[in-house]
């Protein structure tokens, strides 16, 4: 099969404006996610030492600050846990709801939805859209057309800028990013930025879902006959003869049964709505993002002849066949169960996560050296990392070592700032005993904190080498 016959070209789909439930509940995300989105980085938090800005990634300092939590370089395997359980939570809504993920929540149909609203706003609703495509190009199509994209281009950029925001102090990147003396790499991010974002939801659209985005390739696997999908009731909008308009004798719910008409009146509505040009009519196609925006306009023309909502509804193949729909079952079980584990996990981690960190890494070149008075020495490289608020103080002892000595040069004081980590070169000094043939000993480092939040004393076990 050729790719002219997989991806046709055809003209700019438009849209109709619908109200109902679930274009409120699209809203309504849509504003909370643009709110967090753009919002977030002018977000104050006060802590102790770092930055004041809630959420900040501080690449250049090895420091992700969410509100309360610091992650460091070390915890990246948080990302790891993080992935895993969105990727779990998505396969399992899946495989009860379909693609909802898509119609409420995916990036693409939020900034596509933002962007037909500026589109409605400058230039009208579906018809008057149309027509100004049609119509020759004038002064009022002109300057509709480009108002049009550059308010694109300014949602885009300011996409582009609030992304760029998340990775530095918010008011000094912005002043220095209008003055020219913000770092190369933010102008980068924040055109690169619009440009996509520019591109795929002014331009492609919904082209992106049907041609780009692979879930909609492999969707297909998570679904099954039980899948709350958005669906067409078929029997009851057809019935035997198929569909009809409302008119004359068959505005009557009542004839149109006995003449073998189902309930459907073939307005068009439904295709009119969305928002990627499917006729749900058809059953289930890899276009649909079930946003349910077809699900509202039915409902307003069942509701206006007066006749039973659910014509189109979320409801799985096994209940349009009159069977029993089963959510519970192996495969829902198995998705539930990894969402939980990994979220278990993940809150654990975090939860239980270490405040106090210390490693002790031997110096290997020379591995020991004996000293003039018969002692053997070695050298140890102690990383001291205080990932508190507060300042602290630390000791330093050897354990499970006797005869030894720990030497630890002009240190005499392990302090500590906040949120802050020091490397001290620890010299242990060994007698080795007549008759003593062992060539390794294990023992510890004992490292007890003696102010600040943490109490508990951290073990770092050991060897020492002799000759």
């Amino acid at each position: 099969m050729s790719i002219e016959h997989v991806i046709e070209p055809k003209a700019a789909i438009q849209p109709r404006s619908v109200e109902g439930r679930f274009r409120n509940i699209k809203t309504g995300i849509l504003v909370f996610a643009y709110a967090v989105f753009f919002l977030l980085p002018w977000l104050r938090w006060e802590r102790a030492v770092g930055p004041d800005q809630a959420v900040l990634f501080d690449i250049p300092g090895r420091r992700y600050y969410i509100f309360n939590l610091v992650v460091h370089a070390q915890d990246i395997f948080w990302l790891t846990a993080l992935l895993f359980l969105a990727a779990v939570l998505l396969f399992f809504v899946t495989t009860l709801y379909g693609r909802v993920f898509c119609g409420y929540f995916c990036f693409q149909t939020l900034w596509t939805d933002a962007f037909r609203l500026i589109e409605k706003f400058v230039q009208g609703d579906r018809v008057a859209r149309l027509r100004l495509d049609k119509q020759p190009w004038n002064a009022e199509k002109i300057r509709k057309k480009v108002l049009t994209h550059a308010l694109w281009l300014l949602l885009a950029l300011w996409t582009g800028i609030s992304f760029a925001l998340y990775w530095g102090d918010a008011s000094d990147l912005l002043v220095r990013f209008f003055t020219g003396s913000a770092p190369a790499a933010m102008y980068g991010t924040a055109f690169i930025l619009m440009t996509t974002t520019y591109l795929a939801a002014g331009w492609a659209q919904e082209y992106v879902c049907l041609h780009i985005c692979p879930y909609s390739r492999f969707q297909s696997v998570m679904f099954d006959q039980d899948t709350m999908i958005v669906s067409y009731d078929k029997n009851r909008g057809e019935g035997a003869a198929g569909r009809i308009k409302p008119v004359k004798e068959m505005r009557d719910q009542g004839n149109r049964l006995a003449a073998g008409y189902g309930d459907c009146v073939d307005c068009g509505l439904c295709v009119q709505v969305c928002p990627t040009g499917i006729d749900i009519r058809n059953g289930l196609q890899i276009g649909c993002i079930h946003c349910a925006l077809c699900i509202d306009a039915c409902d307003a023309i069942m509701d206006k002849q007066g006749w039973k909502r659910g014509l189109i509804r979320y409801t799985s193949e096994h209940a349009l066949e009159g069977k029993k729909t089963k959510l519970i079952k192996l495969r829902t079980l198995g998705y539930g169960a990894a969402t939980l584990l990994a979220t278990v996990y993940l809150v654990w981690s975090i939860a239980s996560s270490k405040l106090l960190e210390a490693t002790a890494v031997q110096v290997r070149s020379p591995l020991f050296v004996t000293l003039s008075d018969g002692r053997i020495q070695n050298s140890y490289e102690v990383k001291i990392n205080n990932k508190t608020m507060e300042a602290a103080r630390y000791t330093l002892v050897i354990e499970n070592l006797p005869n030894a000595e720990l030497d630890l040069g002009q240190i005499t004081d392990l302090g500590l700032k906040p949120d802050s980590s020091m490397r001290v070169l620890a010299k242990v000094r060994y007698t080795v005993q007549p008759g003593d043939t062992q060539k390794n000993r294990e023992f510890d480092f004992k490292l007890t904190p003696t102010e600040g939040k943490v109490t508990e004393p951290v073990i770092i076990p050991s060897h020492f080498i002799i000759p």
